[in-house]
């Protein structure tokens, strides 16, 4: 548990560093949708603030003044517990309010939760204010990776920032490390944040593997595309494969062939595919084939974390061969907040290690990422294992 005077600096940073994403956007681009995985730039500085307003200033201080009647059902995501909400595909429907108010509305809320730690200081209030502030980091990366797409779908393709670097290069020489079969804790084990997905910690008995200690690069992704990667059924799932043929797949998100040459787009706009870096923007489904054709496989997540103090991660998420479930003994918290992860355990794909837009003091190597097959706008990428 953080000190409630170093968890208020906490909080004014993170509610800053929000902002700072948003601040190279021109006006226009804080309310586009192209798709419903993707809200709008507005609709997150919106849902962040609602949700310290819901779960902190309305229960706990007295006689409390929403900012708005309305903004409980703008800016709810998937709260049942706590009523109606906007349908998430017309998030980009929502001209109002306009962007002005909503900062008025981030104002409002941070100003209130100021003069709440002023005059009431308990563990719970911390608790609630602690788990606010990473899930707005969380809504950080989705705010780089949303904006990404908002602006890689523009035919114009502009640039979003020259200082975002989306495309790091891992400098270090390629090799296979071996982890010993035996019995290893998997899990949460500190007094520090964690969600509660990361909880129990328990033991798996592991065989013995060898897993890289670098992820894939798009130079030899480009070899699997060039050798008809995304024409062999036999290397996809019988799923990823309709998936490749229903939506015409036959590159990463953002990929373009331009006079013969690989192009992608990135915050700095267009530029050629780096052969060197990290390849990013891919589905499970690519992940999964791309292993199948190298003769190797994906880890499961139980593999990534016990061999991860071996290697360098952070720069992409990385899909591991584990379905999204529960670990022994997890158990939900009541009321709303319960409904944080334990309801998302199902048909998802487990991913770790934190990405290039994942922020400062959030990941962990214990951190569970999760998404649904198909999805490739995250900044998501693969290590090899065998």
């Amino acid at each position: 548990m953080i000190l409630t005077d170093s968890v208020v600096d906490f909080f004014l940073e993170t509610r800053k560093h929000s902002e700072d994403i948003c601040q190279p956007l021109e006006i226009e681009d804080y309310v586009v949708q192209p798709v419903v995985d993707v809200s709008p730039p507005k609709w997150h500085l919106g849902h962040t603030t609602w949700f310290f307003e819901e779960f902190i200033l309305k229960p706990h201080v007295e006689n409390y003044v929403l900012f708005d009647e309305d903004f409980s059902f703008v800016f709810n995501s998937y709260y049942e517990t706590v009523g109606k909400r906007v349908v998430r595909s017309d998030r980009g429907n929502l001209s109002r309010p306009s962007v002005k108010k909503v900062y008025e509305y981030r104002n409002y809320v941070t100003e209130g939760i100021k003069k709440l730690f002023e005059t009431n200081q308990n563990e719970e209030i911390n608790a609630l204010l602690e788990i606010g502030i990473h899930h707005e980091k969380q809504h950080q990366e989705l705010l780089l990776t949303d904006i990404k797409f908002i602006l890689g779908n523009n035919p114009l393709l502009p640039a979003y920032s020259t200082a975002f670097i989306d495309h790091p290069i891992e400098t270090h020489q390629k090799d296979w490390i071996t982890i010993d079969e035996g019995v290893y804790e998997i899990g949460h084990n500190s007094n520090d944040f964690c969600y509660d997905n990361e909880l129990e910690r328990h033991k798996v008995y592991l065989h013995s593997y060898e897993i890289s200690n670098k992820l894939v690069t798009n130079g030899e992704y480009i070899e699997f595309m060039e050798a008809g990667g995304y024409q062999r059924f036999d290397i996809w799932h019988a799923e990823g494969w309709d998936w490749v043929n229903q939506n015409q797949i036959s590159a990463p998100l953002y990929w373009h062939k331009i006079d013969n040459e690989w192009h992608n787009y990135t915050a700095k706009g267009l530029q050629k595919v780096k052969g060197e870096a990290p390849l990013t923007h891919i589905s499970y489904f690519e992940a999964f084939a791309y292993a199948q054709w190298k003769g190797h496989r994906l880890p499961t997540e139980f593999e990534w974390e016990a061999a991860q103090t071996f290697f360098p991660w952070g720069k992409r998420w990385e899909w591991t061969e584990s379905a999204y479930l529960p670990y022994p003994n997890y158990k939900k918290v009541d009321g709303a907040l319960g409904e944080y992860n334990g309801k998302f355990m199902v048909s998802q794909k487990v991913l770790r290690g934190g990405s290039v837009a994942t922020p400062i003091k959030h990941t962990r190597h214990t951190y569970r990422n999760f998404f649904h097959p198909q999805l490739r706008w995250q900044f998501t990428g693969l290590r090899l294992a065998k």
